[in-house]
């Protein structure tokens, strides 16, 4: 009797260590479930995470203005413009159609960043109708100069050719020497080497691109003439990054980078950039005359090499 209790009790024994490894089999097999399903679920995150990441900074590729090897620098306050530029814009002489042009322009803007002054020589590149060539002449005045380019125009652009004429007779702009000259003309500038304080070309970069014009030829023009220090200054309608010149013809827009590296295989060194044009809210795919003074505009400052190394700011007397 005494040896079949002891048999019962030998084998509840073994049941209850067989129970206690089954139960503890069953919670390793859960944790390891467990473990499972949270690493899963980690890395879908991750993977969800870094997607949104690479979707937004494309985005932001798309809608931001390109960044360039140099900061850009805030609109100037009014109250700096220089009394020269002012008054040149608030002449009464000036052409209503000009003024109209005047709020998207912003050329008290782009005058001051390029510290265009009295007595300067500047030269207008790709002067077009003569808004930009105008100004130039009415701030830097009787003892200064300024060189308004044109290549000669086509039959379906005569009538910009016929203002650009018409505009050069007035008294105002008795300073000013006509240009028609060809982009691969070689004496592009009728200048000597090293004589001139600003060229300038406004909203018109990217025709050079686009329409297959000697950019190289018209760069090294331009280097060649400067002084040491003189400022080549760039506005031009901004494209998406990446592009390049591929809108070039078609919505009039230029890659901002592109348009970088393009310059500099000239020797020029980018010196400076205003965010005085941006527009962040255009997105960069509508063609510009859709909405005149409303694109998104880089302004570049360039200047010869050895200005950079020797810290010339780009502004000359004119002398």
């Amino acid at each position: 009797m005494r040896e079949s209790a002891l048999l019962v009790s030998r084998l509840v024994c073994y049941l209850s260590l067989v129970a206690n490894e089954s139960n503890t089999t069953g919670r390793i097999a859960m944790s390891i479930v467990m473990r499972v399903r949270i690493r899963r679920l980690l890395f879908s995150t991750l993977v969800a995470f870094v997607g949104f990441a690479l979707i937004a900074s494309a985005a932001r590729a798309q809608m931001q203005p390109v960044a360039t090897s140099t900061s850009e620098a805030p609109p100037i306050p009014s109250t700096q413009i220089p009394a020269d530029i002012t008054a040149a814009i608030n002449s009464p002489e000036r052409p209503a159609a000009d003024k109209a042009l005047d709020p998207g322009r912003k050329p008290d803007q782009i005058l001051a960043f390029y510290e265009i002054k009295p007595g300067m020589k500047v030269a207008d590149i790709f002067a077009g109708g003569g808004y930009m060539t105008e100004l130039f002449a009415r701030v830097v005045g009787p003892s200064g100069k300024v060189y308004s380019q044109n290549a000669p125009f086509p039959d379906q652009f005569k009538k910009i050719g016929d203002q650009w004429d018409e505009r050069l007779k007035e008294p105002a702009l008795k300073n000013v020497v006509k240009v028609s000259k060809p982009f691969d003309a070689p004496d592009l500038l009728p200048v000597p080497p090293d004589s001139l304080d600003a060229v300038i070309i406004h909203l018109n970069y990217h025709d050079l691109v686009g329409f297959k014009m000697n950019r190289e030829n018209v760069n090294a023009a331009v280097f060649k003439a400067l002084k040491p220090g003189g400022i080549y200054g760039i506005v031009d309608h901004s494209a998406p990054a990446g592009t390049g010149g591929a809108d070039a013809a078609t919505i009039h827009r230029i890659d901002e980078d592109f348009l970088i590296k393009d310059v500099e295989k000239a020797g020029f060194r980018l010196y400076g950039a205003s965010s005085a044009l941006r527009h962040p809210e255009d997105d960069r795919t509508w063609l510009v005359f859709k909405h005149r003074g409303e694109t998104d505009r880089f302004m570049l400052k360039f200047v010869k090499a050895p200005a950079v190394a020797t810290g010339i700011s780009g502004s000359g007397s004119g002398q």
